[in-house]
């Protein structure tokens, strides 16, 4: 036994008192155990995503904020006035758009019912832009889509009502008759389409010119239509003309649909529409009576697009109808012609012949000279769709 033995300083503990000879238990570590090391470090790392996701919110929170008072590109605000217009081919309403100068010129178009309504000047007026409306012949509900570059589209819709007057009392409504400028891109369209079959081999020609009338209706309903992409085909054209087109409207948009000739007599009434006074076929007679109007038997009132009519009663067909084309648009000469079918005679299914004017007056047959002495001669007539109030008429025919 060892005595007089004097533990070392901090050795007073049982732990430090060993037997001789017994090894040194090993030194304590300065580190906690190694599960806590690991615990420290993820609670550390949790409290610092906690945080940074926080303030991430925050920052996300702040922006949405500040957006919100600043707002978001909105649509340009827009006011359309009358909110109801006329299906007349005339009648008009203002479209007001409010929107920065610096948004661009705004693009307009038509959503719903495209042939309601046509969209004219648009301009720059103080502090909006301006178009006008331009009513269609077709009544309904008009749709309109107004867009700018970096903003939401707007949009404005109108109304459109039936048009029913009949200034003349003719049977033709108001609808579908011209304006000046229409009038004369008509007549330039109707008499180029008859003489471009005059020169067409008959091969080539529609298969429906067979008599004097199916000449007329062909021009008159082509005249009518929207000469676009695949249309010269169609019609059995050779080439398109640079004319301008018709613009109030086009067949077969319009109310009357395809039924483009009248075909009784009386006033235009809205139950025509669907009450059988229209149709797509119409003979001479009927052209003659329903669907133009007398200007006399004087040649010098014509103008090109008129009709010139001729009533036989002896042969099947008594009535027989020329176009009188003024001026060639094929071959200027200096003539003034006019141009028809003569319709099949047996098993000759006849040919489309074209006239001067003074060829014409000097006939051998005199049934067909053009001339207020002969009585077959019935005078020159104008289409309905082309009257004007101012003109003066002669006593109306039937």
């Amino acid at each position: 036994m060892i005595k007089n033995f004097t533990p070392l300083h901090g050795a007073t503990h049982p732990q430090n008192l060993r037997p001789p000879g017994a090894p040194w238990p090993p030194a304590p570590s300065p580190w906690p155990p190694v599960y806590n090391r690991l615990a420290l470090i993820t609670r550390s790392r949790a409290g610092l995503f906690a945080s940074t996701t926080g303030a991430v919110i925050i920052l996300g929170l702040l922006w949405a904020r500040a957006a919100f008072h600043r707002g978001a590109p909105a649509p340009p605000r827009v006011s359309i006035h009358p909110s109801r217009i006329l299906a007349d081919g005339s009648d008009l309403a203002t479209l007001l758009i409010d929107a920065p100068q610096a948004a661009g010129r705004p693009a307009i178009s038509i959503v719903e019912n495209p042939h309601g309504a046509m969209i004219q000047g648009i301009e720059r007026q103080d502090k909006h832009w301006q178009a006008q409306i331009r009513a269609g012949i077709n009544p309904g509900r008009i749709a309109l889509r107004i867009e700018f570059p970096g903003l939401p589209p707007a949009a404005a819709e109108l109304t459109s009502a039936p048009a029913a007057a009949d200034s003349f009392e003719d049977g033709t409504p108001d609808f579908l008759r011209l304006d000046d400028n229409d009038r004369q891109t008509f007549r330039r369209w109707f008499t180029w389409l008859a003489e471009a079959q005059y020169f067409q081999a008959p091969a080539n020609r529609p298969a429906e010119i067979d008599d004097c009338a199916a000449l007329i209706r062909y021009a008159y309903r082509e005249a009518l239509r929207a000469h676009e992409s695949g249309w010269a085909e169609a019609a059995r054209v050779p080439v398109v003309p640079a004319f301008a087109p018709i613009g109030k409207y086009q067949y077969p948009y319009t109310p009357l649909g395809a039924a483009l000739f009248r075909v009784r007599a009386g006033p235009y009434l809205p139950s025509d529409l669907t009450g059988g006074a229209f149709a797509q076929f119409a003979d001479a007679q009927t052209l003659w009576r329903f669907n133009t109007y007398a200007l006399g038997r004087d040649l010098r009132h014509a103008l090109p697009g008129d009709l010139l009519f001729f009533r036989h009663e002896a042969g099947r067909m008594p009535f027989h109808s020329m176009i009188y084309l003024g001026e060639s648009q094929f071959r200027r000469d200096g003539n003034r012609y006019v141009l028809y079918h003569t319709g099949p005679d047996g098993t000759d299914p006849g040919e489309i012949r074209r006239l001067t004017l003074l060829e014409l007056i000097h006939y051998p047959q005199p049934e067909w000279r053009p001339v207020p002495g002969n009585p077959g001669f019935l005078g020159v007539f104008r289409w309905n769709i082309l009257r004007k109030a101012f003109e003066n008429e002669d006593a109306p025919h039937n």
